[in-house]
């Protein structure tokens, strides 16, 4: 066996630190490196030895997780995983934490917590791995004061409308990611033109966290975006994201897409499930589809992707370089079930070209 992953956990409470404790060192490639009650303490323990992942709240005494957040980013980025009741408001400080940096966000009740860790063990577990595999060296938003750059509808614009297809073939754009992937979602749907075929996404977020990611992505995108909800129609320039924890499928009423979201089992390990998306898309849209697998751990969405390829569809998956975690694209490629691997920058730029062409 490798290296243990060492994990420094930061929260006031010890009931929560006890809890996670618990948790991870129930998990033979996983240890703790250190607990902390606040970041000043956490600090401290940083300087003696550097964890390979952080477990941060949000509200502590002394300084606030976002603050300790953006100063470890700024000076000795770490993979931080976000773990914190404003998870489950869908709270604007903690989506704003995930776009300074931090990698996933645990949803944190508060009431119940050490039940929850326990029945939580294996997600808790597989996020932690995943965040030892974050190149946060790489990320984007390590310096809290500077924008990251992103590609703008300029890079595709003027090109041309994609090619009108007939109302019962009308192309749909399906999408899906996890670890990584509200940055990369940001940076292609940034790019694309409001006139863009209709899409629609699984991002792996607790549930009351996708409205909010919805919501921010709807006010600097050219495409209108938000949170699905049953029987929402796919429109051309609207994306339609998932809400965390129910699942979404593509359906189709004689030449209208739109689409189901409803409650079930988890799949892959997850609600909402790529796999369960990319299956729909291949069934109802089959060669008017297609499929984008982006950054994310484990490999929900590489079957479906495959059923989409063999339906006639048209599949990308983001490439390594570009990728905070290299899991779900890397499955689908394992599978041959992907048409283009492509860095991200140039995703919708492929999409796009590819729609003029159906």
């Amino acid at each position: 066996m490798g290296k243990k992953i060492r994990v420094l956990v930061v929260d006031d409470s010890a009931l929560v630190r006890n809890a996670l404790s618990e948790v991870l060192t129930s998990d033979p490639e996983i240890e703790i490196m250190a607990m902390a009650q606040d970041p000043i303490v956490a600090v401290s323990k940083i300087r003696d030895e550097v964890p390979d992942v952080i477990i941060l709240d949000v509200e502590m005494p002394r300084m606030d997780g976002i603050t300790f957040l953006k100063r470890i980013m700024a000076q000795h980025p770490i993979p931080v995983i976000i773990c914190s009741t404003l998870a489950s408001q869908g709270s604007q400080a903690a989506l704003a934490a995930m776009e300074s940096g931090a990698v996933e966000v645990i949803e944190k009740p508060s009431l119940g917590t050490k039940k929850f860790f326990e029945e939580s063990k294996i997600r808790i577990c597989d996020t932690v791995k995943a965040a030892a595999m974050v190149k946060v060296s790489v990320r984007k938003h390590a310096n809290p004061l500077k924008v990251s750059p992103k590609l703008t509808a300029d890079a595709i614009l003027p090109a041309p409308p994609c090619k009108a297809v007939d109302k019962t073939t009308e192309t749909v754009i399906a999408v899906g990611a996890s670890t990584g992937g509200t940055e990369a979602l940001k940076v292609l749907f940034e790019s694309l033109p409001p006139d863009t075929p209709g899409i629609v996404v699984v991002q792996h977020m607790p549930a009351n966290f996708t409205k909010a990611f919805a919501n921010r992505l709807d006010k600097t995108c050219l495409v209108s975006v938000k949170e699905a909800e049953n029987n929402d129609a796919v429109l051309r320039g609207q994306v339609l994201i998932a809400p965390g924890n129910q699942h979404m499928l593509l359906k189709r009423n004689g030449d209208q897409y739109y689409v189901e979201v409803r409650e079930g089992p988890l799949v892959s390990r997850h609600r909402p499930s790529v796999d369960v998306l990319f299956r729909s898309a291949a069934r109802y849209a089959g060669k008017n589809a297609l499929g984008v697998i982006m950054t994310g751990m484990g490999d929900d969405g590489a079957k479906g992707m495959l059923e989409m390829k063999q339906a006639g569809a048209y599949t990308i998956a983001q490439d390594e370089e570009s990728c905070v975690v290299f899991g779900m694209p890397k499955e689908a490629i394992k599978l041959d079930a992907v048409d283009s691997i492509l860095p991200l920058e140039k995703i919708a730029e492929d999409l796009l070209k590819k729609c003029r062409a159906l």
